[in-house]
C-alpha cells in the first residue's frame, strides 16, 4: 500500500511539472491599467532605413510623363522588352533596385547612388536634387517603397517562416499572429529578438509576452529583417529528451543479465 502511494504522489508531481502555469499564457496581463498618458507618450518608431539586400521600387512621376520616363527602371525596361521582343515573367522583378553590399543602386540616367543607411524620404529628396533643375524643369515626386520588408518568426510557433509586409510596417503580435501564435509549450516571457542594423551589427533583445509594458518598448514595433525566436519552455524540453543509445543498449543488456540471473536462480530452487 505504501509503494503504491509512493508510485502515485511522484506520478502527480511529474504531471504537475510538466504542466505550463497558467498565468504564463496571457499576453500582456492587466494591460488595461496602463494610464492612458504612458500610452500617449509613444514615439513612433523610427522609420526603416535602407539595409544591403534591400529590395526597392522608386517611382518617379510627373505631370510630363516623357520627361521622367528616363528616370523609371520599370519603363525603360518595358521599352527595350517591347523593341527586343524578350518580354518575360521576371519583368516586374527585374525592374526593382537590389542595394548592393556597400548601400549603393544603379539609377537610370544618374548612375550610382549611396543609400545604405537612408530613410525613405532622404532618398526622396537625393534623387530629386539629382534630376531637378538639372534635367527636368518641373519638380518630380519620387515615391520609394520597400518590397522586401519581412520578419522571420521560429521556434514554438505553430507555423513558422518568413513573414512580408505590404505596409513597411508589422508589430510583433502581428507577426506571432502570422506565425499561428505560440505553442502551449511556448515560453511567452523570454522570447528572443535578433536585429541587425543598416551598418550590419546585430543586438539580441529579451521581450517578456505577459509583461504590459511592451506596448511601451521600441522593439513591439518590428524592423525589417528582424528575427524572433520563441524558446521551448521546461515542459516541451523535458518530452523532448532522448534517451542515448549507448545508454539504451546498455539498459537492454542489464535487463538481458538480470533475466538469465534470475532463470538461474529459478532452476536451481
Amino acid at each position: 500500500m505504501k509503494n503504491k502511494l509512493t508510485f502515485a504522489i511522484a506520478t502527480l508531481l511529474v504531471f504537475l511539472g510538466s504542466c505550463t502555469s497558467s498565468k504564463n499564457v496571457p499576453y500582456l496581463i492587466d494591460a488595461e491599467t496602463l494610464p492612458q498618458e504612458a500610452l500617449n507618450s509613444i514615439t513612433k518608431n523610427a522609420p526603416a532605413t535602407v539595409f544591403p539586400g534591400d529590395l526597392l521600387e522608386i517611382t518617379v512621376s510627373s505631370i510630363n510623363i516623357d520627361a521622367v520616363r528616363p528616370f523609371n527602371k520599370s519603363s525603360y525596361i518595358t521599352e527595350i522588352s517591347k523593341t527586343t521582343n524578350t518580354m518575360t515573367n521576371d519583368e516586374n522583378r527585374s525592374s526593382y533596385y537590389l542595394v548592393d553590399d556597400n548601400g549603393n543602386i544603379d539609377f537610370p540616367v544618374i548612375g550610382r547612388l549611396k543609400i545604405g543607411g537612408m530613410t525613405k524620404d532622404e532618398i526622396n529628396n537625393l534623387i530629386t536634387s539629382k534630376i531637378y533643375p538639372k534635367y527636368l524643369t518641373e519638380k518630380p515626386s519620387v515615391d520609394v517603397r520597400f518590397k522586401n520588408f519581412k520578419v522571420s518568426v521560429v521556434g514554438e510557433v505553430r507555423s513558422p517562416g518568413v513573414y512580408a509586409s505590404a505596409n513597411e510596417r508589422m508589430t510583433i503580435f502581428e507577426a506571432i499572429a502570422r506565425a499561428g501564435d505560440l505553442n502551449i509549450q511556448g515560453m511567452r516571457e523570454n522570447v528572443m529578438l535578433i536585429r541587425t542594423d543598416a551598418k550590419g551589427i546585430r543586438s539580441i533583445h529579451r521581450l517578456d509576452l505577459n509583461d504590459k509594458n511592451l506596448i511601451l518598448s521600441p522593439y513591439y514595433d518590428l524592423q525589417q529583417n528582424d528575427v524572433i525566436y520563441v524558446q521551448p519552455n521546461a515542459s516541451r524540453a523535458r518530452s523532448s529528451w532522448a534517451i542515448p543509445p549507448a545508454l539504451t543498449l546498455t539498459l537492454s543488456s542489464i535487463g538481458t543479465l538480470i533475466s538469465i540471473a534470475t532463470l538461474i536462480v529459478t532452476i536451481t530452487k
